[in-house]
């Protein structure tokens, strides 16, 4: 089997609501998707896509994904996709770095894979649970109030995880954190997510004045730096999330011991293929793990799901899904969807779920083989 075609599409994927990060420091309305069609000899097509969240949050953005996959397209053209390992080589080595690009591509290798064996994907990677994962909303807010209305939402919607945005002011950090600690219900899991927006004497200051809380915190600071150099100060359970991208930032955090809990997300490290790695190593050290799309269709989330199910569910936390977020529905009732606040493992083959293409529009470059 060999890859002949790669097509891309670009598609802007609006939010239903306006999102704040870091008490308003960074504001997103309209998400820039990348959709990649893979087409083989054998008429197998596998889907992948790429949805940074935004431009501004982290060094990855759409434009750089279909720039990066017009430079490797000629390398992985030819390759047989199921071959997940050499068209992985074949990227790294085509274009060092630049993780976002990569993913989509190696996604949708894992969708041909699994088609042509007849398995969803998590079970090809070894192990798919079907207990129900469940979802982490994401509530990016400006108040204390809002953050309460928000939560409600998703909590109407069966939601039982939730990843509250903090960030930016030591007072009202606290206060929103004590707020929503007096209204958590039974059996919720919360973490606070500072999404790097503290220094140091402000993670500090937060994280001491609510220890009595027993709260879990996410990225606090900006670096492993910063977050090592504060670790013996306070007694809160941290996730580490925007600085897990590569396999080395996973050794030197189970290592070191950085923190208890792995944020993976998909985008960001590089898909599937790379992202298992950092899974074997949290298993092997006893860290828990966030199992998340960066953003995006039903697609990137049926991808973190199939990721989730091979994590024993004794160290999945939760996985975080897009699809709740969006105004635009590119795969009108197929893949995992909320069903009670929870994403059921899709039975087909690969992936479990493609886009209406007609949603998605024409093209904005092909690549074929000669």
């Amino acid at each position: 089997m060999k890859i002949t075609r790669i097509a891309v599409h670009k598609v802007d994927l609006p939010l239903e609501h306006p999102y704040w990060l870091s008490g308003g420091r960074l504001k997103f309305e309209v998400l820039d998707a990348t959709f990649v069609r893979i087409d083989t000899d054998s008429g197998l097509s596998g889907w992948g896509e790429g949805t940074p969240w935004g431009h501004t949050y982290v060094a990855a953005h759409g434009p750089g994904i279909r720039a990066g996959i017009e430079t490797m397209a000629p390398f992985v053209l030819n390759l047989d996709p199921r071959m997940v390992l050499d068209v992985e080589r074949a990227m790294d080595l085509a274009l060092p770095g630049h993780l976002h690009a990569k993913a989509p591509v190696d996604m949708a290798c894992w969708d041909i894979a699994g088609q042509a064996a007849d398995m969803p994907i998590s079970d090809l990677m070894g192990g798919g649970s079907r207990t129900p994962a469940p979802i982490a909303s994401s509530v990016g807010a400006k108040t204390v109030e809002d953050t309460r209305d928000v939560m409600n939402r998703y909590r109407g919607r069966g939601y039982v995880a939730h990843s509250v945005k903090i960030g930016g002011d030591v007072d009202q950090d606290i206060a929103r954190i004590r707020d929503v600690e007096a209204h958590r219900g039974q059996n919720e899991v919360i973490l606070y997510d500072a999404n790097r927006g503290w220094t140091r004497q402000q993670a500090l200051r937060v994280m001491q004045a609510t220890e009595d809380l027993r709260v879990m915190f996410e990225q606090p600071c900006e670096t492993l730096d910063d977050i090592a150099a504060i670790r013996s100060l306070h007694s809160a359970p941290v996730s580490v999330d925007e600085s897990l991208v590569t396999l080395q930032d996973a050794t030197r955090i189970a290592r070191d011991g950085v923190a208890e809990v792995f944020g993976i997300k998909l985008n960001r490290v590089g898909g599937l293929t790379k992202a298992a790695r950092m899974r074997d190593v949290a298993l092997a050290h006893g860290i828990d793990m966030f199992i998340m799309a960066t953003g995006g269709s039903v697609l990137a989330d049926a991808e973190a799901l199939h990721l989730a199910a091979t994590v024993p569910d004794a160290h999945r936390l939760a996985v975080w899904a897009c699809q709740d977020m969006l105004a635009k529905d590119i795969a009108p009732g197929r893949g995992p969807r909320n069903r009670d606040g929870h994403l059921h493992l899709p039975e087909s083959p690969g992936l479990g779920v493609h886009p209406d293409e007609a949603a998605l529009g024409d093209p904005v470059a092909i690549y074929e083989s000669s």
